[in-house]
């Protein structure tokens, strides 16, 4: 006996829940509103570091220039000063001048690249979603986790990655200035504390530069790790799909009751018709028409089949008249909806029914 096989294509994402799609914005957004960015947090240190020394080499000798003033005024001038509150403020505000012109610029400069690298890694975006307490987070088996995870080894291998480096290059430069080390104590103290600085600054420009060629390449794994983290399955879209559009269900049952209360209202209304056109038995549309509200007849009620049967039973009830128009009945059902008014071109054919019902009515408008 021969089987039959089906071949039916299916996707195992649906089963499996393998987070292979990119992110929607949506879930970028939200992942941004939780502060969950592509960010590396050694962009800033390494650049703070690289322009701090930088910014030695251009005004070092002005800044020890001022520290020598400092030292000079302090030893000299107001050691033979009366202590009292007065010299005391003076003492007080002249020091912390000198001192903001040693530390300001520093300072100054550290603030601003740490808050323009910070702008450019993720922009303008204030989330205070990591700094909540979560009791989560207190919990020891999570945190054992987190501890011996690929994420805690990658940040490991980078530390151990970073001391190397740094150690290697601070090898390089000594190894290269130990003619001079070894003559240091043949110097005076000047040439001694110029030497020092020197390869103090060089050192320190050159493992800035490092860093931050290691935290550039950081920060290429943190936009992986990232965008590997928003994955979504097909499953997550179709759900979000279903958040955002809102449930096919609950659409349908919304859609339901709005025509349940439009069906209501429109029966309210029909009472208040002139005349009904019917097919006669699958359509009836009612008309309305008051000259001192309306500038043309209006439809005020239509339906079909079994809705075209209740209509004219309730005009049968109030006594309004039925007018049997196939293709005015049709015209007016497919074109024209509940409460909008007739178009110009069926003036003429809804006029000559009004004037008739009017005729029987022994109306005038």
């Amino acid at each position: 006996m021969t089987q039959i096989r089906f071949h039916i294509p299916v996707d195992l994402q649906f089963f499996s829940g393998e987070k292979t799609e990119k992110p929607t914005p949506k879930k970028r957004e939200d992942a941004r509103k939780k502060g969950q960015v592509a960010k590396s947090r050694e962009l800033s240190p390494a650049i703070v570091l690289t322009s701090f020394f930088f910014l030695l080499t251009m005004i070092g000798p002005s800044m020890f220039s001022t520290f020598q003033n400092i030292m000079r005024e302090s030893l000299t001038t107001y050691t033979s000063w009366q202590l009292n509150e007065e010299n005391l403020q003076v003492i007080v505000k002249a020091m912390t001048y000198e001192a903001i012109k040693i530390v300001g610029p520093v300072l100054g400069m550290v603030f601003l690249i740490a808050f323009a690298v910070n702008y450019l890694q993720v922009g303008w975006k204030i989330s205070t979603e990591t700094l909540q307490i979560k009791l989560e987070k207190l919990d020891p088996i999570k945190g054992a986790k987190r501890i011996f995870s690929m994420r805690s080894l990658v940040e490991l291998l980078k530390s151990l990655l970073k001391i190397s480096a740094c150690m290697y290059v601070a090898y390089v430069i000594l190894w290269n200035a130990k003619e001079q080390i070894t003559q240091l104590s043949l110097l005076p103290l000047g040439s001694i504390l110029s030497f020092t600085a020197s390869e103090v600054t060089s050192l320190g420009i050159y493992i800035g530069l490092l860093l931050f060629i290691l935290a550039i390449l950081d920060y290429v794994y943190q936009r992986y790790e990232h965008e590997k983290n928003l994955r979504m399955s097909k499953q997550d879209i179709k759900d979000e799909h279903k958040q955002s559009e809102g449930d096919p269900l609950i659409k349908g049952k919304i859609r339901e009751r709005q025509r349940s209360m439009a069906l209501r209202r429109m029966m309210q209304e029909l009472p208040k018709a002139d005349v009904i056109i019917t097919n006669p038995t699958h359509f009836a549309v009612a008309i309305r028409y008051d000259a001192s509200a309306m500038s043309a007849p209006t439809v005020i009620a239509k339906g079909q089949d079994y809705l075209a049967l209740k209509i004219r039973e309730i005009a049968k009830k109030h006594r309004i008249v039925t007018m049997e128009n196939k293709p005015l009945a049709r015209a007016l059902y497919s074109k024209v909806e509940i409460g909008q008014q007739i178009p110009e071109e069926m003036f003429k054919a809804v006029a000559e029914v009004l004037a008739y019902v009017y005729k029987l009515q022994g109306k005038v408008k």
